[in-house]
C-alpha cells in the first residue's frame, strides 16, 4: 500500500501542484498593469517586463539547484514551506515598489527565489507520494541495519519468490507513472485558477468605486494571503513522509547525524555532483532531464511565440498598428489578433489538461519502449513543424485552414506528454521501481539502503571510508533485489531537472526572440521541432540499445 496518509496526498496535489504555478501564472499576466497602473511608467513597457522575466529565469535556474540540494538535508516540507511563504511576502512586496530598477526587480527575484522551491517540490515529492513499505523500514527509521544474514538473503524460497511476485505487480499498481498524469492535470487546473479566479479580481474589487491601482494592490493582497495558506497547509499536511525522518533545520549546518557516528549528511555540492551523475548512470533519469528540456522550452513556446507570431502576422499584413513597447495595448488595439491568440493557446492548454492523465497512464502501460515519450516528440515535431510552415495562422481565409487547430493541439499533446513522462520517469528512477543495475554505480557500487533516503550515508561508502562496520553484510536487500534507490537524493534531482527546464526556458526564449526578429518568425517554432527530434532520437537510441544489451524489461 502506499506510505503517503491520505492527508499528505492531498496537500501534494491540492496544494504543491495545484498552486506551483499558479502564482507565476498570475504574477505574469498581472506585471504590466502594475507597471502603469501603479509606478506610472507608460513607455517602454515591453522591455521592462521581458527583463524582469529574464532576471526571474536567471535567479530561478540557480535557485531550483540550491533548494533541491536542500531539501535532501532538512526535507521536502520545510522547503515546500518555504516557497509558498516566500511567494506569499513577495506578492505583499511587489505592490510596494516605487520604480521599475531596482524596486520591482528586486521583488520579482525574491518571487523567483519562492517559485523555484515549489516547482522543484512539485518533482521532489513525486516519489514518497509512491514509496513502499519494505525490507529496509527498519533502516529507514533509524533502527540501523537489517540483523539478517547474507546466506539467508541469497536463500530462494516458495514464500520469498511468491513475495517477489506480489511486490513487482504492486509496484506498477503504484507507479510513479501514474501519479505523474495526475500531477500534470492538478498544475494545469492551477493555471486555470489564476486565470478564473485570480485574474478577474481588480474588476471586482473597482465595483467598490476605488482607483485602478488600489483594485490592483488588494488583489496582491488577497492573492499573496492565499500562498501563505498554501504555506501553513504544507507545513502541517507534509509532515512524516516517509524517508523524511531524520531532516531537520539542524541538518543545515551539522555534518554528523547525532544519533550515531556511523552516519553523515553529504556535503551540498556531492549531493549536486551526483544528481548530474544520475542522469548519464540511470537511462530513466537521463530521459527525464531531456524531457523536461524540451517540455519547459515547450511552454515558452506556446505561452510567447504563438501569440507573438500571430501578432507579428496581423501587424506585418497592415491589419492593425499598436506600440510594441506596450503588451497591452494588443487587446484594445488589436483585438481580433488577441482573439485568435488567446483561442489558439486555449484550445493547446485545453488539449494538453485532457491528455494528462491518459499519458499517465500509458506511460506505466508501456513504460518498456517508452512509447507515450517517443508519441509526444513526435507530436513536437510535427506540430512545430508545420506551424512554422503556416503562410497564416487563421483558421479561415484565402490561406487559412482549421487544420491550424489540429496543429496546436499537437503541440499541447507535445507538452504534456513531455512533462509527465519526465516526471515519470524521474520517479521510477529515483524509487527504484525498475530492476536495473545503473543505479547502484553512483556511488560507485556503494549499498544504498533505504537509510540513505535523507541524504545520510554510510561511511563504509567508497571515498567515505573512515569506519567500517563489521555488521553490515557484504550484499544489500537492494543489491540482491536488483532494484536500486535514489530517494536519498531525490531533491537534488529534482533541483537539477528544473535547473535544465530553466535552461531550456532560456536558450529559446534568448535565441529563439533573436532570430524571430533578425531571421523569420518560424526561428522558434523551428528550435522546438528540433528539440523534440533530439528527444525522439535520444529516446530511441536509448531503447535499441537496451534490446540489443537484453535489458528493455517493463
Amino acid at each position: 500500500m502506499f506510505t503517503a496518509t491520505k492527508v499528505q496526498v492531498a496537500t501534494y496535489l491540492l496544494g504543491v501542484c495545484l498552486f506551483s504555478i499558479s502564482f507565476l501564472v498570475f504574477l505574469n499576466a498581472s506585471v504590466s498593469f502594475v507597471i502603469t497602473d501603479i509606478i506610472g511608467q507608460n513607455d517602454r513597457i515591453g522591455n521592462a517586463v521581458g527583463t524582469l522575466g529574464f532576471a526571474d529565469e536567471l535567479v530561478a535556474i540557480v535557485a531550483c539547484s540550491i533548494w533541491g540540494v536542500l531539501s535532501d538535508r532538512i526535507g521536502v516540507q520545510k522547503v515546500s514551506f518555504l516557497g509558498y511563504a516566500v511567494i506569499g511576502v513577495a506578492l505583499f512586496v511587489f505592490v510596494q515598489a516605487k520604480n521599475v530598477y531596482p524596486g520591482l526587480l528586486l521583488a520579482r527575484m525574491f518571487f523567483s527565489i519562492g517559485g523555484a522551491a515549489c516547482t522543484t517540490m512539485v518533482t521532489a515529492i513525486l516519489p514518497s507520494m509512491t514509496a513502499r513499505e519494505g525490507p529496509g523500514d527498519a533502516a529507514t527509521a533509524g533502527l540501523g541495519p537489517s540483523s539478517q544474514s547474507v546466506s539467508s538473503e541469497l536463500t530462494i524460497t516458495p514464500a520469498r519468490v511468491g513475495r517477489q511476485r506480489v511486490s513487482a505487480t504492486e509496484s506498477k499498481s503504484t507507479s510513479p507513472t501514474r501519479i505523474a498524469g495526475i500531477v500534470g492535470t492538478f498544475t494545469g487546473c492551477g493555471a486555470l485558477i489564476a486565470l478564473v479566479v485570480f485574474l478577474p479580481l481588480p474588476t471586482q474589487f473597482k465595483k467598490q468605486h476605488i482607483s485602478d491601482a488600489k483594485a490592483l494592490m488588494n488583489t496582491f493582497y488577497v492573492v499573496g494571503t492565499v500562498a501563505l495558506l498554501v504555506a501553513l497547509a504544507c507545513f502541517v499536511g507534509l509532515r512524516k513522509l516517509r524517508g523524511e525522518e531524520h531532516k531537520s533545520w539542524r541538518s543545515i549546518y551539522i555534518r554528523r547525524n547525532e544519533q550515531t557516528t556511523r552516519k553523515r549528511n553529504l556535503p551540498y555540492w556531492t549531493l549536486l555532483s551526483q544528481s548530474v551523475k544520475a542522469g548519464y548512470l540511470d537511462y530513466r533519469i537521463g530521459l527525464g532531464y531531456l524531457g523536461g528540456f524540451v517540455a519547459r522550452a515547450s511552454s515558452v513556446g506556446i505561452s510567447l511565440f504563438v501569440p507573438l507570431a500571430i501578432n507579428t502576422y496581423f501587424i506585418s499584413s497592415g491589419r492593425c498598428k499598436v506600440n510594441l513597447d506596450d503588451p497591452t495595448a494588443i487587446k484594445t488595439q488589436c483585438r481580433e489578433a488577441y482573439i485568435l491568440s488567446s483561442q489558439l493557446t486555449g484550445i493547446s492548454q485545453l488539449v494538453a489538461l485532457v491528455c494528462a492523465p491518459i499519458f499517465g497512464y500509458l506511460a506505466d502501460r508501456y513504460r518498456r519502449f517508452e512509447v507515450p515519450l517517443l508519441l509526444a516528440a513526435v507530436s513536437g515535431v510535427l506540430g512545430y513543424g508545420a506551424f512554422a510552415g503556416l503562410k497564416t495562422p487563421e483558421p479561415t481565409g484565402d490561406d487559412g485552414s482549421p487544420l491550424v487547430f489540429v496543429i496546436v493541439s499537437l503541440l499541447g499533446i507535445s507538452q504534456i506528454g513531455a512533462i509527465v513522462c519526465s516526471l515519470g520517469l524521474l520517479g521510477r528512477g529515483i524509487s527504484g521501481l525498475v530492476e536495473t543495475a545503473e543505479s547502484s554505480d553512483i556511488l560507485g557500487g556503494a549499498d544504498r539502503n533505504d537509510d540513505g533516503a535523507d541524504g545520510i550515508v554510510q561511511d563504509s561508502m567508497p571515498g567515505f571510508n573512515e569506519e567500517f562496520d563489521e555488521s553490515s553484510g557484504l550484499l544489500s536487500s537492494q543489491e540482491t533485489s536488483g532494484s536500486q534507490s535514489l530517494t536519498y537524493i531525490q531533491g537534488s534531482i529534482a533541483g537539477t531537472y528544473s535547473l535544465l527546464g530553466g535552461a531550456g526556458i532560456l536558450l529559446l526564449t534568448k535565441l529563439g526572440g533573436f532570430l524571430f526578429d533578425s531571421s523569420t518568425p518560424a526561428a522558434p517554432f523551428i528550435m522546438m521541432a528540433i528539440f523534440n527530434a533530439l528527444l525522439f532520437i535520444g529516446v530511441l537510441a536509448n531503447v535499441v540499445y537496451r534490446c540489443l544489451d537484453g535489458r528493455a524489461k517493463p
